[in-house]
């Protein structure tokens, strides 16, 4: 699941970087505009993950010690 929400903060954030430098939305491009339901729906998966990526910051870490 970490990994998976890894991922699509990663997807969410490349998009992000496109429409910023070049005002390009690579996910409204390939899935249709900003009102498909596809795109609405991988944005919203996005958000979700990002959410959750919250709570690794309240994780406990292992130490490892020597």
């Amino acid at each position: 699941m970490r990994n998976l929400a890894l991922i699509l903060i990663i997807i969410g954030a490349v998009n992000w970087g496109l429409i910023g430098f070049f005002r390009y939305d690579l996910v409204s491009s390939v899935f249709g505009g900003n009102l498909e339901i596809v795109s609405r729906v991988i944005f919203a998966i996005v958000g979700l993950a990002g959410l959750y990526a919250i709570s690794f910051f309240f994780r406990n870490r292992e130490s490892t010690q020597s």
